[in-house]
């Protein structure tokens, strides 16, 4: 697979006497992308390799006086975050901590507000699962106060890996996020839209955009996750269309002793057409593999650093996180290879 980006050294931020795993990145704009929220995993019983591992989860505050490098600080604190949570657990089910956050801007309210996964587990050691869209909303990583989650998990549908997207001309949103769909015995990973008019509350759920089941691309044959979106700044595929992130995982594999195994999880590119939300094409190849990745490569933030260039943030088998510098012409030419040409 040739190369259109530089992996970084180092880890951006890597497990120390706290925590062995450490993912799913995001950084405030509204400080020059300097500080932020990270996942830091507190017990992890089994394989990430192997289907039916648990994670229990702490969202926890970094910051940096670069973009190399963020130290883990104290643990986010989220006002009416107990009473929202013992409104959504259940009798014999158990809330497994919050998990992989984005950070929003509402520039016009100078509000920000966080996403994140509310995972709520059957106490049986059952593989049943709930998956929440859970929100806060402050001025500031010390003023978060958390809401009902804005999509609850229905049961046919879940909601995880929000991709936040400009108000279309008819005034609201085709965010996208991760949801589920289960045919059979397997259960695929879907990027399915949201509509959103307030992005507080009462979002719904749209169409499933892409299926790894419908679709004959190998990467991203089982598994499929929305991740950072590219400003036009950066590159411009068109009028209503953004190039973004998506990360695939290749289908899973049934082992000879009952158990089933995850393929790689890679990152790709594809293009999305915020106003009528609808994905236009996806590349027929992964843009990123981490060289020191057994099983997963997975993107969760974008931060433009000058004109053309740019800092891609990933996680790497869910235990560190590492960047990757892209530089637009080179990101040109990987859609050009793989038979996307840029009309504009």
């Amino acid at each position: 697979m040739n190369k259109y980006y530089i992996q970084h050294e180092g880890k951006v931020i890597e497990a120390n006497d706290q925590f062995k795993h450490v993912m799913a990145i995001t950084l405030n704009p509204k400080k020059d992308y300097k500080e932020g929220i990270v996942r830091c995993i507190i017990s992890r019983e089994g394989d990430v390799q192997v289907k039916g591992y648990t994670d229990r989860s702490e969202l926890f505050k970094i910051s940096s006086d670069s973009l190399e490098q963020f130290k883990i600080g104290e643990r986010l604190n989220i006002k009416n975050k107990k009473e929202i949570i013992d409104q959504l657990v259940e009798p014999d089910w158990e809330f497994i901590g919050l998990e992989d956050p984005d950070i929003y801007i509402d520039e016009k309210n100078d509000l920000m507000h966080v996403y994140f996964t509310i995972p709520i587990k059957y106490k049986d050691k059952s593989k049943k699962i709930k998956i929440h869209l859970g929100h806060a909303v402050g001025k500031d990583l010390d003023s978060l106060e958390m809401t009902m989650p804005v999509l609850l998990d229905i049961g046919n549908m879940s909601a995880k890996e929000v991709s936040i997207v400009p108000i279309n001309k008819n005034g609201f949103r085709y965010n996208l996020i991760e949801s589920r769909d289960k045919q059979g015995e397997a259960t695929y990973s879907v990027v399915q839209v949201a509509i959103v008019k307030d992005m507080d509350k009462d979002w719904e759920y749209g169409n499933i955009v892409f299926h790894p089941r419908e679709h004959n691309i190998p990467w991203i044959g089982g598994h499929a996750s929305p991740g950072p979106l590219f400003p036009k700044s950066f590159i411009d595929v068109g009028e209503g269309k953004l190039l973004g992130v998506i990360n695939g995982r290749e289908a899973n594999q049934k082992m000879s002793d009952g158990s089933t195994k995850y393929g790689m999880f890679s990152i790709g590119l594809f293009i999305y057409d915020y106003e009528i939300g609808k994905i236009d094409w996806i590349s027929p190849e992964p843009f990123i593999q981490d060289s020191e990745a057994i099983t997963i490569t997975f993107a969760s933030q974008f931060v433009e650093t000058s004109k053309g260039g740019g800092v891609l943030y990933a996680h790497v088998d869910d235990s560190f996180v590492r960047a990757y510098d892209l530089k637009v012409d080179e990101v040109k030419q990987f859609l050009k290879y793989n038979n996307y040409e840029i009309k504009n």
